[in-house]
């Protein structure tokens, strides 16, 4: 049986590796966020057939930079234009569109939207709350189903492990590439999260299997156990996820992009956090419980 317990220290330097830059970037730069919890406005239209030059987000920001201050310009479908900025009344969007008119040719309007700021920092709080809800339950419960507070605690080390992992990648890119978080990008954290804590229970299950059928054998032979068993269905259900993901970030819309990217590195962390983050934070719970507890019989004596 492959000892996969004996190399836990090298998984836990490979997600170092991937989480201290991101860690890094969070505490320099942060998120960029968008309108969603900032407060701007939300202009999506479609042009007409026959236009008079080439549109490009840098055209657009040119022209309509006098009325409307764009921060982001994503193409939604066809001939479609979906562009956020600063909050505009309803009067400047008017005036906005009759200079694209102009410049571009005919074109339909099709959603106007406006954000406030006060709106934008209570979806940030629930934000907030939501994570820290949805951490707090999967703990008890798993604790309460594995019959053991080290099962909770570590899955929920593993899913911090991967909220770290997307929140850095997403900083980076919006320091690199002017990558904006908005409500898709916490949907896609959720499901993320719903994800690999699936995946850790899963394995953990396995364990608890694999414990009693062999219970004269210590913890690390039993993950290693159940990791074999386990980590072929993992990687076979992940590979299926990950490819349409995939398919998603190369042939799916602009507005849909980033989304589909964020669920993509959420289904590849989760994927290794269940069976080399979740599973030896679990062995080393348990290392350190026995040291303790040998120390202190020693102190007793």
């Amino acid at each position: 049986m492959f000892d996969f317990m004996k190399y836990r220290w090298w998984y836990f330097g490979i997600s170092l590796l991937v989480i201290i830059p991101g860690l890094v970037s969070l505490l320099l730069f942060g998120l960029r966020p968008a309108i969603d919890f900032t407060g701007g406005s939300l202009l999506e239209f479609k042009v007409g057939e026959a236009t008079k030059k080439a549109m490009t987000a840098e055209s657009l920001r040119s022209d309509l930079q006098p009325l409307y201050e764009v921060t982001t310009v994503q193409t939604s479908g066809v001939q479609q234009y979906l562009i956020r900025g600063k909050t505009i009344p309803n009067d400047t969007k008017n005036l906005a569109l009759d200079v694209l008119r102009t410049e571009y040719g005919p074109m339909t309007e099709l959603r106007f939207e406006t954000v406030g700021p006060v709106l934008g920092r209570e979806l940030l709080l629930k934000t907030v709350v939501a994570i820290v809800l949805a951490a707090t339950l999967i703990s008890l419960y798993v604790a309460r189903q594995f019959k053991e507070v080290k099962y909770g605690v570590t899955a929920v080390l593993a899913m911090l492990h991967d909220s770290l992992v997307l929140l850095g990648v997403f900083s980076l890119l919006g320091w690199w590439a002017g990558v904006e978080v908005d409500i898709l990008f916490v949907t896609a954290l959720l499901t993320a999260l719903s994800f690999s804590v699936h995946d850790t229970i899963v394995v953990y299950d396995r364990i608890r299997e694999f414990k009693k059928l062999h219970p004269r054998l210590g913890l690390a032979e039993v993950i290693n156990g159940a990791i074999l068993q386990t980590l072929g269905r993992s990687l076979n259900n992940s590979l299926t996820i990950i490819i349409m993901l995939l398919s998603l970030v190369m042939l799916g819309g602009e507005s849909i992009r980033w989304f589909a990217v964020a669920l993509l590195v959420g289904a590849i962390t989760g994927t290794y956090s269940s069976t080399f983050t979740a599973a030896p934070l679990l062995l080393s719970w348990d290392l350190v419980s026995q040291w303790w507890y040998q120390r202190k019989k020693a102190q007793r004596l």
